[in-house]
């Protein structure tokens, strides 16, 4: 991302800081326009990304046998590795749940013996709601000088540019 950004900035460098930052503005606002369409298209609670974790997760979770403890405590053997869940407070002896937010193997086969929504152990920044909330502001262009409001003491000082060395 730095890169492409220091890439695309190459020839906007040469003029005037308000240009740079509206190159700048002009192309968060690509990214940002385009996230935006992206997040309106989503049919899946969760964003791509985070459903497109979950997917492998479940054909490993059909082989898992599981014994329910209480109401919100589970074991779950086979695999890897065993794990006991507790869907009330979102988390796995695997610690894969805790850390990632998101239902190890053991919380999905929690979930199917429990018969509740997986998508409610899901942390809520993976939700499309988060996802469109993330991207729902709008990056405006600077204005021209003329329109700013610059304090007295600020427009007094006096900027020099820096020195800039041409690469060889």
């Amino acid at each position: 991302m730095v890169e492409s950004l220091n890439n695309m900035l190459v020839n906007a460098r040469k003029f005037p800081y308000i240009v740079l930052l509206n190159v700048i503005q002009a192309k968060m606002s690509k990214w940002w326009n385009k996230r935006r369409e992206i997040g309106m298209g989503l049919t899946c609670p969760l964003t791509p990304k985070r459903e497109d974790e979950l997917r492998p997760r479940f054909a490993v979770a059909n082989g898992l046998v599981i014994i329910q403890l209480n109401n919100v405590a589970y074991h779950v053997r086979g695999g890897a590795l065993n794990g006991v869940v507790d869907t009330l407070n979102n988390t796995c002896s695997c610690q894969e749940f805790d850390i990632q937010k998101l239902p190890c193997v053991h919380a999905i086969v929690a979930t199917q013996k429990g018969n509740f929504n997986l998508y409610t152990l899901v942390s809520p920044y993976y939700t499309k709601e988060y996802y469109t909330l993330a991207y729902e502001d709008t990056i405006y262009p600077v204005s021209s000088l003329s329109q700013w409001n610059v304090p007295d003491e600020v427009a007094a000082r006096v900027v020099k540019p820096r020195e800039v060395k041409e690469r060889k």
